[in-house]
């Protein structure tokens, strides 16, 4: 018994001994394999270890910059700082006390100090203020770090900001404010070249997190974005954008456009729409639309530039040759000229084009150049396709109207085919141009960080639709659409130069498809060209649906923005005024300084040395406001309104522009009611009253060299391309 259980003792013992021995050489053998693999379950011991041991941090990289031609800086990437409050009393820096915290840091915010005091009191280790305590510029940081809170520290971010605020916002574009999406214009479709890449920087460090000082750093240098260089000139930019946004608080349009271009080059010195926006401020755009390249809309009589231009380059011209205006018959229709069809009489072709008469181009279009070569010039001005201008979404191309036999008549004096501003742009350049047509662009080159160019844009011939003869003598005509005293485009001459233009007037459809009615409810648009012998610079603008008068026509609000943006132009390229041109003043560009708080006496004679016309509101000592702010730049012989500490009184504006009353009232505090459009002839109240207490001042005006209007006479003078209410079935985009 007891053997046997001695026995049964061993054979336990040797079978523990031989499961303990197989153990040893299972588990030896598993850590000779992990010796040699320097594997567990697939997990690499080193890695592992390097993992631990090793920390890595980001090199952030920088977005690429956008500027004009000379440099300006229009989108950038700059550090912002958003407000962090440590609430955990652990910490020495804490907010200790959540009510006074909130009162004094609430009005730097624009925050509410009950919401303040809500955020800093919750029960968290710490919290961030909202959107208003993000974003914050240096600036800001500052003035909040300055109020020395305790518990309240700042993070840096970068973020986009675009200095110029609204200025070519649908050329430009905009990113989310921390750059992580290009949302659209150049920002969008040049994502790739703006966008940086990532670096990094690898140590080893020790168990308390310090840099092992024997062990070699891995640096990884970030890729900054590339910069891109535009065409745009800021100056012109500027011009362009303050004259656009002083027309559309005037007179409130639908929308506006509006493009200047290089003549030769095809180079886009401004480009601008309303409604604009900050891209600063993304989230409250109204529009989304760059009109002046995305929108197709029926152009108007600026389309007879181009008819007129075919019809000469065939031979088939005859401008001393007459017509009987009034209306004409074609095939099935009727087309009248724009006064009702009541016409001029007997007139010649040259002077129907000064008139802008609907008549005269049915007939250049049916009898002279046959509808066949109606659409030959079409597609050889480039109507049919996109211009290729290096901005997104640009439209496919003109919406020519040919079904039925009218169209090619309808569509030679603007009405029926659709096309978009650029088109008219990049056609007319072949007019300015000698004949040569340039294609468009805006990006002018894209450089790396080191100021090598990446990318390049040179101007390019994309056709020669018409002689260089023909060119000089479309030039020639056009000039007497804007010098005679028969053409429709008087208000947009220019002191100094001779201006080859055409206006339109195109009638916008209804959400019922037939035209709109009614006195301002059109699109109204001019296209020039200045010098009219040597163009250098071609600007297009077009105002839709602005809220006129009874008085005012619709080239009132277009001719602003044209004058100002082609003087500021023609400044800007160095380019002097004909001397026998000019009638005051000079072309040199004058930045105005700021004059508040300085004596009346002196700033009046020092505008005078400097060519501009001060005109002093009140007979006080010290100037207190100025028309233009400071940095405003202008052309000699513009007229200044200072408004001083004194007694205002009224002056004497006959021979003032309509604007310049406009820019006086405005200076003055007091409304201006303006009848007829041009230079004001008479005006209430008489010079030297006062004007304290005044609401208005009234003016009657009218173009140069023209009478008086008649007080029941008040029949607008401007071309209106419609056609009777009974054809108004034409396509319309």
């Amino acid at each position: 018994m007891e053997n046997s259980f001695k026995q049964m003792i061993v054979k336990r013992a040797v079978a523990a001994l031989l499961v303990f021995t197989i153990g040893v050489v299972i588990i030896f053998s598993r850590f000779a394999y992990i010796q040699a693999s320097k594997e567990v379950d697939d997990v690499h011991l080193y890695e592992l270890l390097e993992t631990r041991w090793t920390q890595t941090q980001d090199l952030d990289g920088k977005r690429g910059s956008i500027t004009d031609r000379n440099g300006e800086v229009l989108a950038e990437e700059i550090p912002s700082y958003t407000i962090t409050a440590v609430l955990d009393d652990q910490f020495e820096s804490h907010v200790a006390d959540p009510a006074a915290t909130a009162a004094e840091l609430a009005p730097a915010l624009e925050m509410d100090e009950g919401r303040l005091e809500e955020l800093l009191s919750r029960d968290a280790f710490q919290v961030e203020l909202g959107a208003a305590a993000k974003n914050l510029s240096y600036e800001k940081m500052q003035e909040i770090e300055a109020m020395e809170l305790s518990g309240i520290h700042f993070r840096e971010d970068p973020r986009r900001y675009y200095p110029m605020q609204t200025f070519a916002s649908h050329v430009i574009g905009y990113t989310e404010r921390d750059m992580s999406e290009a949302r659209m214009g150049l920002e969008s479709s040049l994502n790739d070249y703006l966008s940086d890449t990532a670096g990094y920087i690898q140590y080893q460090q020790d168990g308390s997190g310090r840099p092992l000082a024997s062990q070699e750093e891995i640096i990884k240098e970030p890729e900054h974005g590339d910069d891109v260089v535009l065409t745009l000139d800021a100056r012109i930019q500027t011009a362009m954008e303050q004259t656009m946004s002083q027309v559309d608080e005037m007179f409130e349009p639908e929308r506006m456009m509006a493009v200047a271009a290089h003549a030769e080059t095809g180079e886009i010195l401004a480009m601008s729409n309303r409604p604009s926006f900050n891209p600063n401020e993304y989230e409250s755009i109204e529009n989304y639309t760059n009109y002046a390249i995305s929108s197709r809309f029926e152009p108007g009589s600026t389309m007879k530039i181009f008819t007129l231009a075919g019809a000469v380059e065939e031979g088939v011209y005859n401008g001393e040759a007459t017509f009987e205006s009034g209306s004409v018959e074609v095939y099935d229709r009727r087309i009248r000229d724009h006064n009702n069809g009541e016409g001029w009489g007997e007139i010649t072709y040259n002077e129907g084009v000064q008139r802008s008469s609907n008549v005269a181009f049915s007939k250049i279009a049916m009898d002279q150049l046959g509808p066949e070569n109606v659409y030959k010039y079409i597609e050889a001005f480039g109507f049919r396709e996109p211009t290729g201008i290096d901005l997104p979404n640009e439209a496919e191309g003109g919406l020519i109207a040919e079904s039925g036999p009218v169209d090619a008549v309808t569509t030679a004096f603007g009405q029926a085919t659709a096309v978009t501003a650029m088109q008219q742009v990049k056609a007319a350049s072949a007019i300015a141009n000698d004949g040569k047509m340039v294609n468009p662009y805006v990006v002018s080159q894209i450089l790396n960080e080191e100021g090598e160019t990446v990318a390049e844009n040179t101007p390019t011939v994309s056709g020669e639709p018409i002689s260089a003869e023909t060119a000089t003598e479309v030039r020639d005509i056009l000039t007497t659409v804007v010098s005679s005293e028969n053409g429709t485009g008087q208000a947009f001459a220019i002191d100094g130069f001779e201006v080859a233009g055409k206006t339109g007037t195109a009638q916008i459809v209804g959400e019922d498809g037939r035209y709109v009615r009614g006195h301002g409810q059109n699109l109204y648009s001019f296209i020039g060209m200045a010098p009219a012998d040597d163009p250098e610079v071609i600007v297009y603008v077009a105002v839709d649906r602005p809220d006129l008068e009874d008085h005012e026509i619709g080239s009132e609000p277009v001719s602003m923005i044209f004058r100002q943006v082609m003087e500021q132009s023609l400044q800007y390229l160095n380019i002097r005024p004909d001397e026998d041109e000019l009638e005051h003043g000079s072309a040199e560009q004058i930045l105005l300084p700021d004059f508040s708080g300085e004596q009346a006496e002196s700033v009046e004679e020092e505008l005078k040395d400097l060519g501009m016309e001060p005109v002093m509101i009140g007979d006080g000592s010290i100037v207190e406001d100025q028309s233009f702010a400071p940095e405003t730049p202008l052309a000699a012989g513009e007229m200044v309104f200072l408004v001083t500490d004194g007694s205002p009184e009224m002056p004497d504006v006959t021979g003032w522009s309509t604007r310049e009353l406009r820019q006086f009232a405005d200076t003055a505090g007091v409304r201006s009611e303006v009848e007829g459009s041009g230079f004001v002839y008479a005006q209430m109240p008489p010079p030297g009253s006062s004007l304290n207490g005044a609401e208005a001042v009234q003016a009657k005006a009218a173009p140069p060299g023209e009478e008086p209007e008649l007080e029941d006479d008040k029949e607008e003078e401007e071309e209106a391309d419609e056609l009777p209410e009974e054809d108004e079935t034409f396509f319309m985009d």
